[in-house]
């Protein structure tokens, strides 16, 4: 086995408490690999398209090109693809990272599944694409080819998810940092299967008079709920590894830790709940956000504040930053301003997107520092240099000015999914508003750009003896 930090940290750590997780079989690490490459090139497709979107929306650039036709078939595919695809196949990294040799033909398999769906997903605009649906959590184009896609990249899903749960790693006897990960871990496997079957149930009870873009509205809205907790979990199994690499002291013990990921894993299990309600009804729908908006930061809030204590503390005796304490602080930091704007939220308007995107770049961020740290432990250069520090700042910075000024236009009205003369800027505060947003978003492109490129060289780098 392959410890996740380097023979000369080892020492500065009591391992039974640290919250780090050991390397698998070079088998097992391969397929990671495959994981990490599938995300990694669904970030290049959606970052392609986010130069569209943002342009799209931004005042005066949005009157030199008419963007609005392609405005939202553009957003379509950027979701699915850096929501989507990004989160899901980064939690194939972590799964198989914590998964045996065990059914490791299905791990492939579900790679190639999803590597294919993925392919048919970004080439569905340019091949007879339908009518865009702005549905939530995984908007669509209403077209047989996409679709195919979707449903390919399901079934890769599907299969990682019940490898998973089969094939993980025990806990052990003794509960330790690692064993709490590994805990975390199965946690969001379970949230991911009880997403899939809140997909399936709502498939089941959708009336045929339900047509458009309603339908899947109701069809994602139970599993695209539920799928944000796997998210949560998987990011706060981020955070507690990237403390540890990065020298911040943990004063959580691993059962404590335990005990709160089985807090974070309840709104999950609750799902059924919902269930209980007509999937058309208001009861159902309103469950749902209740379940994700009071349940959604029940384990983040006390394991977010401890680590910040924490990190305050080790300052005492730590100087200076790495690439996995820079992603750690500006991914807590986005999560704690994402879940304040969630209580602003009032219609609409374009709040709503402040909201997810400052929870769901956290969850990027986490994943950005993650990746930083693996990829020497998956046989590639260690990231090294002053940019490698910065980047997370300088995307999350970006970000944070993009969701400010998304939250201030929409405290003036602006809608969201529109684009062009539909916004309406017709006051100077909304043109603020959403000029902010441009220019966060332009400089959010370029810090991802940064991070693609930095790990593409740390991949195809000669790796030093």
């Amino acid at each position: 086995m392959i410890r996740a930090f380097p023979p000369a940290q080892h020492s500065r750590y009591d391992y039974l408490n640290a919250y780090v997780l050991d390397m698998p079989e070079a088998s097992v690490r391969r397929l990671s690999t495959g994981w990490l490459l599938l995300a990694l090139g669904s970030l290049v497709v959606g970052g392609l398209l986010t130069v569209v979107i943002v342009l799209s929306r931004t005042p005066f650039l949005q009157d030199i090109f008419p963007w609005t036709d392609i405005f939202h078939t553009a957003l379509v595919v950027h979701v699915d693809m850096t929501v989507l695809v990004w989160f899901l196949a980064m939690a194939g990294v972590f799964w198989n990272l914590n998964s045996k040799v065990l059914g490791h033909r299905f791990g492939w398999l579900a790679l190639l599944l999803c590597i294919v769906g993925t392919t048919i997903l970004a080439l569905s605009p340019f091949i007879g694409a339908g009518g865009p649906m702005m549905t939530n959590y995984i908007p669509i184009l209403s077209d047989p080819f996409f679709f195919t896609g979707l449903i390919v990249f399901g079934l890769g899903f599907l299969i990682l998810v019940i490898r998973g749960l089969l094939c993980s790693r025990p806990i052990g006897a003794l509960v330790s940092g690692q064993g709490a990960l590994r805990f975390g871990l199965y946690s969001a496997l379970i949230s991911a299967f009880v997403s899939i079957g809140a997909l399936l149930a709502s498939y089941i009870r959708l009336t045929d008079a339900i047509e458009g873009e309603r339908y899947f509205e109701l069809l994602f809205w139970g599993s695209g709920h539920t799928l944000q907790f796997v998210h949560v979990q998987l990011m706060l199994v981020s955070w507690l590894w990237l403390a540890t690499v990065s020298g911040i002291t943990s004063r959580l013990t691993p059962r404590v830790v335990l005990f709160l990921f089985i807090i974070g894993l309840t709104p999950a299990l609750l799902t059924p709940m919902a269930y209980r309600f007509d999937i058309e009804s208001g009861d159902h729908i309103q469950t749902m956000t209740w379940l994700m908006q009071y349940g959604g930061g029940l384990a983040a809030l006390p394991i977010g504040l401890i680590i910040l204590f924490n990190l305050v503390n080790s300052y005492q005796n730590e100087t200076g930053l790495s690439a996995e304490r820079s992603s750690l602080l500006s991914s807590m930091i986005l999560f704690g301003v994402g879940g304040a704007i969630g209580f602003m939220i009032q219609g609409s308007d374009v709040t709503v997107p402040a909201h997810y995107h400052g929870s769901i770049v956290a969850v990027t961020l986490a994943y950005m520092g993650v990746t930083y740290h693996i990829l020497p432990l998956l046989g590639f250069r260690r990231p090294r240099g002053r940019m490698v520090v910065l980047q997370p700042w300088f995307y999350g910075s970006g970000q944070l000015l993009h969701v400010i000024g998304l939250a201030w236009s929409g405290g003036y009205g602006v809608q969201r999914k529109t684009a062009g003369e539909s916004q309406a800027l017709d006051g100077i505060e909304k043109i603020a508003g959403m000029g902010l947003m441009g220019l966060g978003g332009l400089i959010a492109v370029i810090g991802g750009i940064l991070f693609l490129i930095i790990v593409y060289r740390a991949m195809t780098t000669t790796r030093a003896n």
